[in-house]
Order: structure tokens, then sequence, then C-alpha cells
């Protein structure tokens, strides 16, 4: 499993109904020879103290573009966000601990 960290990385998405949103990355793994993306809404205050991302299965066009897709599979989605939350989770810790 390869992990890559991205410094502020940007995506502009199009959703089903042809709307344009911001999106940050905030990380990426390679599993099962699939390539996953975590993002988050750019200017989107959220009233949680957990983060909200989304996570997206970057995909192949026969024209070689690479495109973002949703996880369809419940259980590879779930396989995805429990490695993301295990990452993020232990970088809020870590981030805690140093301002101690």
């Amino acid at each position: 499993m390869e992990e890559k960290d991205f410094d502020y990385d940007y995506y502009t998405l199009t959703d089903e109904e042809g709307n344009e949103n911001e999106y940050e990355l905030i990380g990426s793994v390679e599993m099962n020879d699939k390539k996953y993306y975590a993002l988050i809404p750019m200017g989107e205050e959220s009233e949680s103290e957990f983060l909200e991302y989304v996570i997206l299965e970057s995909q192949t066009e026969a024209n070689g573009e690479e495109i973002l897709v949703t996880i369809d599979n419940d259980e590879e989605y779930d396989d995805v966000a429990d490695y993301f939350d295990d990452v993020f989770a232990n970088e809020i810790d870590h981030d805690a601990e140093n301002k101690k």
C-alpha cells in the first residue's frame, strides 16, 4: 500500500447535475491496484468537530484522462474509509501532542 501526501492540491469537480465545486486534496492511497483520494470541500465551514471529507476512486478513461468517481461497492468504500480514518486520527493525535 503506497501512501502519497500532497500539499495544497485543489480539484474542481463537476457533480451529476453539472455543478462545479472546489475541493482540497488531503490524502491519497493505493490499495488493491486502485488509487483513492480523500478531499474536503473548499469554503464550507463545518460545525462538527470531526473532519468531513469525501473519498473518490481514480479511473482512467479510454483517452487516458484521469477521472474521479464515487465508490459503488460498500465493502470497498468501508475499507478505504477505515484507512483514511486511521491516518487522519493519528495526525490529529500527533498534532495535539505537539501543542502541549
